[in-house]
């Protein structure tokens, strides 16, 4: 694994986590990398300064501990998780409702998250309604 400081094109600086050089240009091209805080996917690497590990942790084991990495994903979907309750409506179980009142025109297109069950997800992925399913960390503050 490979730590990257990115930068979008609001000049938000965050890392993030690939396997290698070519795992993160394969991902940034498909667009899947994507600003944390503004959702910008035009992202870039940022000036990095070099990590030279101490001299005991230069064997095979030199890369981030399984810790370091589960920390750093979850910090990321903190700040995910941050990024879509400022941006977006929440619509609450009504989640797959406002979603095709969205797809259909029946309602203004806007950013909306919620919850819908397994059975109303299948739904709108059977009407080829666009929608994501994101790993919700708990609240930091329960």
């Amino acid at each position: 694994m490979i730590v990257f400081d990115l930068k979008c094109a609001n000049d938000h600086v965050f890392e993030a986590w690939f396997s290698d050089t070519a795992g993160f240009e394969a991902q940034r091209g498909a667009g899947d990398v994507v600003c944390p805080m503004c959702g910008d996917a035009e992202v870039e690497k940022s000036l990095m300064s070099p990590n030279v590990p101490a001299k005991a942790n230069t064997g095979a084991n030199a890369g981030p501990s399984d810790t370091e990495v589960a920390e750093a994903a979850t910090q990321m979907l903190y700040q995910m998780k941050n990024h879509v309750e400022e941006n977006c409506d929440y619509v609450g179980d009504k989640f797959a409702e406002e979603a095709r009142k969205i797809h259909y025109g029946e309602t203004e297109k806007r950013d909306i998250y919620g919850e819908a069950t397994a059975e109303e997800a299948s739904d709108l992925k059977e009407e080829d309604i666009d929608f994501g399913v994101l790993p919700w960390p708990d609240r930091e503050d329960a």
